[in-house]
């Protein structure tokens, strides 16, 4: 069964936060799916991907760049596995009817937004009570991560 994490952003933005994790998650040769709530988003994401470090990228697709099945970063606002990710990485708020055909899901929330905790801890709960395996991720004083609970 998928197992599922929360990232409990409160130090960083997800601009900052979200490269480190794609960047680990190929780091272990696995593929993401980054569902986003708006086309807007996933543009502004796909521009961060670009610049995200001086001295590298990380690379990744959108529709509008086409050829998903050779994208290992696939940014979409379409709950569709179109680059046979095993990694889901959920932000803005955005859901996924396909959880569990995922190795892992990460739940990436605003801690600094109340309406976004308030949908976090309602996922929680639906995926807790649907059986799955979840954790607790809470941002550190350096922007790391300290897994509580």
């Amino acid at each position: 069964m998928t197992d599922i994490a929360f990232y409990h952003l409160e130090r960083s933005l997800l601009e900052t936060a979200l490269p480190k994790l794609l960047e680990k998650t190929l780091e272990a040769e696995e593929r993401a799916l980054v569902l986003a709530a708006s086309d807007a988003r996933v543009e502004a994401l796909a521009d961060v991907l670009w610049a995200y470090k001086n001295e590298s990228w990380l690379p990744h697709g959108t529709v509008k760049d086409g050829f998903a099945g050779q994208q290992p970063v696939w940014l979409s606002t379409l709950d569709e596995n179109a680059n046979d990710a095993t990694f889901l990485f959920l932000i803005d708020g955005a859901t996924s009817d396909n959880v569990g055909s995922y190795q892992r899901c990460f739940e990436m929330f605003d801690g600094n937004d109340p309406e976004a905790v308030a949908a976090a801890r309602g996922r929680w709960k639906t995926y807790k009570d649907a059986g799955y395996t979840l954790t607790y991720w809470q941002q550190t004083a350096t922007g790391g991560w300290s897994k509580k609970g």
